[in-house]
């Protein structure tokens, strides 16, 4: 193997990495030492800062086969043939708690992939639970803050937890979903993945449709009880996808979608953009769509995974957004919190940077620089930075009207203002159903997990909790309010 000389930063040797200059052998350093100052100042300097959600994750590179064509639904490039593969990059990750907390807290799981397609990356942004608490995004700060530590004691606050869960019923299906025996998946591989999120298709006819991701792990579902997950390596779930790529026992999902025409969601019984609801299978049946299969880790957690950039704006031709008031919402969050922690230039990090040319008239910013990495990918060079101009000719980038997406259809006659759920709004019945779905050994795993928090909560929010759990269903609440009196 080859000798790699030591050098600084920008490529000069090294000659000693263990002893600064100094005055005499006992003395003081001297500021001729450039390469000690190198290292001190990048050390304090390697660290950006951490998500305020999704701090914990762990990150794998694999690719995204398709089985079943979905041509007849949309025009992007990477669903049109049945075989066709696209290189992808997923993040898993725990959602509440910072980058010191633990792989098993009870917690939703973030399961989010970015495709590399040819026609630009596309993300899907999502979690383990095909639900959330909450459906527009203006309750999206309050909500973290009261699942985060109390910001006086900074230690766990069930109390805050369950005070917010108690004045936004909306959450009650998730929280049945996160108390429940799948509260704690035992691994990335044994979970399964969600948009959750309604988004749509659009084919070369201009019809759209609405459509939901479901990504089924072939590894089966694995969970971790209380008891387990309090006497497991906080690291686990790192470890164990680490160890199992490394092994070459490598993870994979079928991937299914739910379609929902126009006139069906303009006529279905629910919003079906309310992320707080499932489809129901019944009416709208999984269709397979391909394999996800991850195969390799990364060589820098760092580099990768800690800085890769996921937004669910990130879309390509043919897969566009929905009404859905929380969707609408992260589609600025989340590159907004990508420019604040990694830069204004994070896409051009080779993680995050598109596998297709790459044109655009966007300058400067910390990090700037040219981005040879495919082809004629040329990110920021020396030609035209303004549009229109009159370099058409020459190369500078144009529009491609044909990939235009079909008007959004909206609601005749409504008017723009604040407009706040109906009194009737029922947050209960998939609940219910979901409670009633599970066997009396879950149902009890359920109602204790609950209870144990629950009763460290205000009176007044105990009181209102066991009323929403009594819509549910009457015996979720009995078993509750038994739990808390034991």
């Amino acid at each position: 193997m080859s000798k790699h000389t030591l050098t600084t930063a920008t490529g000069s040797p090294v000659a000693d990495d263990d002893n600064s200059i100094s005055v005499g052998e006992r003395g003081s350093l001297t500021f001729d030492n450039h390469y000690t100052f190198e290292k001190l100042a990048h050390f304090n300097r390697e660290r950006i800062p951490e998500r305020v959600v999704h701090a914990r994750g762990t990150g794998a590179y694999g690719t995204f086969t398709v089985s079943q064509s979905l041509r007849d639904y949309t025009i992007a490039d990477f669903l049109q043939t049945a075989g066709q593969q696209t290189d992808v990059f997923v993040r898993f990750s725990t959602v509440g708690g910072g980058q010191d907390s633990s792989d098993y807290a009870r917690d939703p799981r973030g399961f989010s992939i970015k495709f590399y397609t040819h026609q630009g990356n596309y993300d899907m942004v999502g979690n383990n639970t095909p639900v959330f608490f909450l459906r527009d995004a203006i309750k999206f700060p309050d909500f973290i803050h009261s699942q985060k530590k109390n910001p006086r004691t900074n230690l766990p606050d069930p109390a805050a937890i369950y005070e917010f869960w108690a004045n936004h019923p909306q959450s009650l299906h998730q929280v049945t979903i996160l108390m429940s025996d799948r509260g704690i998946p035992a691994s990335y591989r044994h979970m399964h993945g969600f948009s959750s999120h309604t988004f749509s298709f659009w084919n070369s006819k201009g019809e759209r449709t609405w459509f939901k991701w479901h990504f089924k792990s072939n590894q089966g579902i694995q969970n971790l009880t209380n008891e387990q997950a309090a006497v497991s390596s906080p690291f686990g779930a790192q470890q164990d996808m680490v160890d199992a790529i490394d092994r070459g026992e490598h993870p994979s999902w079928t991937a299914k979608v739910q379609v929902m025409t126009e006139e069906q969601a303009k006529n279905y019984a629910i919003n079906p953009f309310d992320l707080t609801k499932i489809w129901p299978h019944a009416d709208f049946p999984l269709i397979e769509v391909g394999q996800l299969e991850l195969n390799r880790n990364v060589d820098n957690y760092f580099a990768e995974t800690e800085q890769a950039c996921f937004a669910p704006s990130n879309l390509v031709p043919g897969i566009g957004a929905s009404p859905d008031k929380m969707l609408q919402g992260r589609l600025l969050a989340y590159q907004d919190a990508h420019r604040y922690r990694v830069g204004a230039n994070a896409n051009q990090l080779p993680v995050n940077a598109a596998k297709c040319p790459v044109h655009h008239y966007q300058r400067d910013g910390a990090m700037a620089g040219m981005c040879p990495a495919h082809g004629d990918m040329t990110v920021q060079g020396s030609g035209v930075n303004y549009y229109p101009n009159d370099q058409i000719n020459t190369g500078a980038p144009v529009p491609e009207p044909s990939v235009a997406e079909p008007p959004m259809p909206v609601l005749e006659g409504a008017w723009v203002a604040r407009h706040g759920l109906p009194d009737d709004e029922d947050h209960y019945s998939q609940a219910g159903n979901l409670f009633r779905l599970m066997d009396d050994s879950q149902k009890t795993q359920l109602t204790t997990t609950i209870a144990e928090g629950l009763v460290q909560a205000t009176e007044s929010a105990q009181k209102r909790m066991l009323e929403q759990f009594k819509k549910a269903d009457p015996d979720y609440a009995k078993r509750i309010k038994s739990a808390m009196a034991s």
